[in-house]
């Protein structure tokens, strides 16, 4: 025995299949009517903006996005633990120097 079941899918959806592309969605019982309705989730990418730079560093950088300050730091192990030291530690205080200078600017 074989069932066929009659399934609506908007016009758009159909266009985008026949170019290739996936559709995802949702396949449900209209509640009404009893037909199978096919709807397309509403994929959309909701963008952020890029982080901004505030500060480009010896061994890293220093950034602002919507709501967090990065600040990054990359030294070869090589160097040793005192000399890893004494470079993060000149990165952060460069760093810190251009957030307040960077504040500074905002304010007046």
């Amino acid at each position: 025995m074989q069932v066929k079941k009659y399934i609506e899918i908007p016009e758009e959806i159909l266009v985008g299949l026949a170019e290739g592309r996936y559709v995802e969605g949702s396949l449900h019982r209209d509640q009404w009517t009893g037909k199978l309705i096919f709807k397309a989730y509403n994929r959309q990418y909701r963008g952020r903006k890029p982080a901004k730079t505030i500060c480009q560093l010896e061994s890293g950088w220093l950034k602002e996005s919507q709501q967090r300050i990065k600040f990054y730091s990359s030294v070869k192990k090589e160097l040793g633990v005192a000399e890893i030291h004494n470079a993060m530690e000149r990165d952060l205080n460069k760093a810190m120097s251009a957030l307040f200078m960077e504040k500074l600017h905002e304010i007046l």
